[in-house]
């Protein structure tokens, strides 16, 4: 995939991303339970993703592959289910801007730190004064967000 392609389509992927919490709200809302609305959710997720399998493949996922990856590593699907949990309870309080505007922010500490220690198998980038800089004006700007 050509880099430019990966990049517009990250950002079509950030632009759908606002609005699932705002879309998750009002399930929630209608059915009173945000939990409720998160298990409706990550079902479709769950059934979109047997879908595509079933077009595409599965790979190589099998019983050996699998058992084959850290334990931990599974845990990633947890990590769904706070964010759409997350964006349920957080985002109708907040707001759609101040809640995406700290979902990056606290995003780019966990990448700083992350690049920081090589965690995951990724290249080691240290922290640098101009990475820091970067990282302050993303908090500020977060800040300045939810002032206004």
């Amino acid at each position: 995939m050509n880099v430019w392609i990966g990049m517009l389509a990250a950002a079509g992927a950030g632009v759908l991303l606002i609005f699932q919490p705002l879309m998750n709200a009002i399930l929630a809302r209608a059915i009173g339970s945000p939990f409720g609305a998160t298990l409706v959710s990550l079902v479709v997720s769950v059934t979109g993703a047997l879908l595509m399998v079933a077009i595409t493949g599965r790979g190589t996922m099998t019983r050996e592959t699998l058992s084959a990856v850290p334990w931990w590593v599974f845990l990633a699907g947890l990590v769904g289910l706070i964010f759409v949990l997350a964006g349920v309870t957080i985002a109708p309080v907040t707001g759609a801007l101040v809640f995406i505007v700290c979902v990056i922010a606290g995003q780019l500490v966990g990448a700083l730190v992350a690049d920081h220690f090589g965690l995951f198998g990724i290249a080691v980038r240290h922290v640098t004064p101009s990475r820091l800089a970067g990282l302050a004006l993303v908090l500020a700007g977060a800040f300045l967000v939810q002032r206004s």
